[in-house]
């Protein structure tokens, strides 16, 4: 562990805002309507920061600067890495879309982008309350603006609305929660909380209380029930470049914001924060799936998806301590992690798709869009089948290794109600099944609505095979994946 290498360790945040400010003034002068200088500065400013926090991942080492308000760690540097190849990917599935729908007029998507995946960096390294917390305004005041972007579309407008009015809320409820937490403990540095809760000197009354709010505020970011009212509306209402880039990314950034203030700082209140985690994991898992199946609308039906698969990320996180006993916490919180990764792997596979079929003026947005798809293009009706797999839980798809993993983890853990959570999980996703099989029946068996051919630039057509084949050879081979998690997480615990 060292300390106050504070300029080094934010090299790659640097290097993002920089980019990020010149890149905008550099759009100024573009007149190109696919902007694609935009474009390439942006896919070579993530690359050059993904590689950086892969290097820093890579030494091991865990580094605390800026007066200890920010962490450089395993877990954080991997969590940004694959955040900026996640961003990478979904402009480059985006920006066709984006042209067709006018979008492009200005570099707003691809200068927010940057700002938002700034803000989830931010939110990952953040080693005090008020750094989270900046990191989370950051990300979601961009999102808000990236929402609305289709100035002239009356759902994109009323999604922002809501999810602007529903994400002040939640914001209002952690900032809350974190408060009460700093008015207890008398410090906002996360490590000195967890210290000082530890000690025992604080009424726990007090510290519950808190821990409530802050849990609720977790609870929106990451799109669980009964937290979950804005995810099918913007999901839907926002343009669906925007949809991935709310569906994708930023759900590294909640989980590390997770770790950051439950296990790192509030381990001492496991006992508490858990059982609130296995309540929102239970909801989330039966209202997901049971909403899931009335759904007609591909992306509303894809949001209820996503609220199930929360479910099981909260169960990979609610496993770690067993009556104030961490034993099973590296094994819990890397299953979780490996989850959530693989969760936004699938995610941008399956909306790069819905993406790719959307046309000017069309938005292949209803699962009946997807008719005879498997005639009009074997390729991407195959990708999109892998991606339903994965998330259905079909072996050897990476997603069935993933649920796996997070239910041997709550089973291995021995706590009480651990194996009834576990096969009501099972259950819940033989429901979930059914509305993932019946969008690949659709894509298989019935006519075409069209006999257009799908075709893609270069570009997306590669980044989405690649995708597909990732999705699928993790699933063969999950070993290295889940042990780069392992490895994250006990180096990061044990600092």
């Amino acid at each position: 562990m060292i300390d106050n290498l504070s300029w080094v360790t934010a090299y790659p945040e640097i290097l993002l805002l920089v980019m990020a400010c010149v890149i905008a003034l550099v759009d100024l002068g573009v007149k190109t309507p696919t902007r694609t200088v935009t474009y390439v500065l942006s896919l070579l400013t993530l690359a050059a920061v993904a590689l950086l926090q892969g290097l820093y991942a890579s030494t091991g080492a865990t580094v605390y600067s800026f007066g200890n308000m920010v962490v450089s760690d395993p877990m954080g540097n991997w969590l940004k890495c694959f955040a900026a190849i996640a961003m990478m990917a979904t402009l480059v599935y985006g920006r066709p879309y984006a042209a067709d729908r006018d979008m492009l007029r200005g570099g707003e998507l691809f200068t927010l982008s940057l700002f938002s995946l700034l803000g989830m960096f931010v939110m990952i390294s953040g080693n005090n309350f008020l750094v989270l917390y900046l990191g989370l305004e950051l990300l979601t005041l961009s999102s808000y603006a990236l929402v609305a972007l289709r100035r002239d579309n009356g759902v994109a407008t009323e999604a922002a609305m809501k999810y602007f009015v529903l994400g002040a809320l939640a914001s209002g409820f952690l900032l809350y929660g974190l408060s009460m937490l700093y008015g207890a403990t008398g410090s906002l540095d996360i490590n000195t909380v967890f210290q000082v809760v530890a000690s025992g000197q604080v009424k726990h009354q007090v510290l519950v209380l808190g821990l409530v709010f802050v849990v609720c505020g977790l609870a929106f970011k990451l799109g669980v029930v009964p937290f979950h009212m804005w995810i099918p509306d913007v999901y839907q209402g926002a343009p669906t470049a925007v949809t991935l880039l709310i569906g994708g990314a930023p759900k590294l950034a909640a989980f590390a914001m997770a770790m950051r203030l439950l296990v790192d700082g509030l381990l001492p209140l496991a006992i508490d924060w858990q059982q609130m985690l296995m309540v929102l994991s239970v909801a989330s898992l039966l209202v997901g799936n049971l909403a899931a199946i009335a759904q007609t609308n591909l992306k509303r039906m894809l949001a209820f998806s996503t609220i199930s698969q929360m479910g099981f990320v909260l169960i990979g996180l609610l496993s770690g301590v067993v009556n104030g006993n961490t034993a099973s916490a590296a094994n819990a919180y890397s299953s979780a992690m490996f989850y959530v990764i693989t969760y936004v792997l699938t995610t941008l596979a399956s909306f790069g798709v819905i993406l790719l079929l959307a046309r000017e003026g069309f938005e292949s947005e209803e699962i009946a869009d997807l008719a005879g798809l498997n005639q009009r293009s074997p390729l991407y009706a195959g990708v999109m089948a892998v991606c339903l797999f994965s998330l259905a839980g079909v072996p050897p798809l990476v997603g069935f290794y993933a649920k796996l993993s997070v239910l041997q983890a709550l089973v291995a853990s021995g706590q009480t109600g651990a194996v009834a959570l576990a096969i009501f999980a099972v259950m819940m996703s033989l429901i979930g099944a059914f509305y993932y099989l019946r969008v690949i029946k659709v894509m298989y068996f019935d006519k075409p609505l069209t006999a257009t051919t799908v075709s893609a630039a270069p570009d997306v057509r590669v980044v989405l095979s690649i995708n597909g084949a990732l999705i699928l050879i993790l699933g063969l081979l999950p070993g290295g994946l889940m042990a780069l998690c392992a490895q994250a997480i006990v180096q990061s615990l044990g600092s």
